[in-house]
């Protein structure tokens, strides 16, 4: 490809973000975090951990966290003074940071006020607050059970065994492990239910975990007996089959640099593969353990000519076929997919994706609205969506919604790849993740 490449350094993992700043906020002593994600869903995580005792300072480009002294804590914290008000963990719309801190807020002592925007209100729950209520705390619903606002009330993970099913979101677990170890004694966390999503999720969190020194073991039933096995060697999470075993050891202080986010970088490598310049994107891990490393075989599998380098990732201009892929372990792509099946010469279907009903909008229907403007064909059956391709509208103008949601403003931002005229109610949602998107973007489109 003689053609020089457009060169993009991807923005640093949210997922890993969000986990790395509260490790290290439930560390004794100070970390130095760089690389951090600045993005309002990581904004909101800071709040909450300040809220509940962290202190978090910039310096140089860089984090300075000093830990809590003996975990999270709210008001009355101590008992001793009934009227204080609860301390307020407010979401906004960030569903990581709802999930991760109220499931580490309850690990901790006090009354917290947890609540968001209204979307976040709409979100189910439940789940995680059944398995915190089999802990320890207690909920007071200001509207619906199982929803929020809610103030919860903890002394601690004083239960030593819980269950949690993963089949509307891995972060339950990932909160509920997170947490474990401020408890004064062995936690044993067991995953059932029916099936289980995301599982690469929860390897990041058990990988923070690891590196910020906090015990645990990871078991799989083999016939009647529990077996340990490493945990790098999990690639599912079978439900009752696989329980995690989190020793009260707490955390220990760690400098951390945060590696690049595969799910941001979906959208350019994408581009690499439909636009007509070949696309670098440096700063990735192409051993990461996020699921959303996936986004390089659903490329490839597609026709995408991709090779990992010692500059980075580099994508070059291919043609590209319909796959029938199943995106359970990797559905912040689903959006990226979808708009790279339209320019596909053969259908698409994407499955085992119904979790994405319950995200930041009914993404799963918003995948189908929105590709379905280029006139493609889209079609949900069951948890699965297909689109058909068909000829691109170039040089005509599409306006697309973004229902508030970052990664679909992203997506659609490819079709301008296409020769069609992206327009886009709310280009400012994808500062929940990425604020300087637009930035890199220009990259790839002037």
């Amino acid at each position: 490809m003689s053609k020089t490449p457009i060169v993009i350094n991807a923005p640093a993992s949210k997922s890993l973000s969000h986990r790395t700043l509260i490790a290290a906020s439930l560390a004794n002593g100070i970390s130095e975090v760089s690389s951090i994600l600045d993005s309002d869903d990581i904004t909101r995580t800071r709040g909450c951990l300040t809220a509940c005792g962290a202190q978090i300072d910039e310096k140089d480009g860089k984090l300075i966290v000093t830990g809590m002294e003996s975990g999270p804590k709210g008001g009355n914290a101590d008992g001793k003074h009934k009227d204080e008000a609860p301390h307020e963990l407010f979401m906004h719309e960030s569903g990581t940071t709802c999930r991760l801190m109220t499931a580490v807020a309850a690990a901790g002592h006090g009354t917290f006020k947890v609540h968001g925007a209204q979307r976040m209100h709409e979100r189910p729950m439940a789940e995680l607050v059944k398995a915190l209520g089999n802990l320890g705390s207690t909920f007071e619903y200001a509207e619906k059970e199982g929803f929020l606002p809610f103030v919860m009330t903890s002394k601690g993970y004083t239960g030593k065994k819980v269950e949690i099913t993963l089949e509307e979101s891995s972060q339950y677990l990932s909160g509920l492990l997170l947490g474990a170890p401020l408890a004064d004694h062995e936690t044993v966390i067991s995953v059932v239910g029916k099936k289980a999503v995301s599982w690469p999720y929860v390897a990041l969190t058990l990988r923070i975990m690891e590196d910020f020194k906090a015990g645990f073991t990871v078991e799989v039933k083999e016939g009647n007996a529990w077996q340990a096995v490493p945990w790098r060697s999990v690639k599912s999470a079978t439900p009752n089959k696989i329980r995690f075993v989190v020793q009260p050891t707490g955390y220990d202080a760690t400098d951390y640099r945060v590696e690049g986010d595969w799910s941001n970088a979906s959208y350019f490598l994408a581009a690499g593969a439909v636009g007509k310049r070949p696309v670098l994107i440096k700063g990735l891990a192409a051993d990461s353990l996020q699921g959303d490393r996936a986004i390089m075989d659903i490329l490839s599998q597609m026709g995408a000519s991709i090779n990992v380098t010692f500059e980075g990732i580099l994508v070059e201009p291919s043609t590209l076929r319909g796959v029938n892929v199943d995106m359970g372990r990797c559905p912040d792509l689903v959006p990226t997919v979808s708009v790279a099946a339209a320019f596909a010469s053969t259908p698409t279907t994407i499955t085992n994706v119904a979790h994405l009903r319950i995200k930041e909008t009914d993404r799963l229907a918003a995948c189908a609205t929105e590709v379905a403007r280029t006139q493609a064909e889209t079609e949900i059956v069951e948890d699965s969506l297909i689109v058909r391709p068909g000829r691109l509208p170039k040089g005509r103008e599409v306006d697309f919604t973004t229902y508030g949601d970052h990664r679909m403003a992203m997506s659609m931002s490819i079709f301008e790849l296409g020769g069609i005229k992206v327009g886009l109610d709310n280009p400012a949602c994808v500062g929940k993740s990425f604020p300087g998107f637009f930035d890199e973007w220009k990259k790839i489109v002037d």
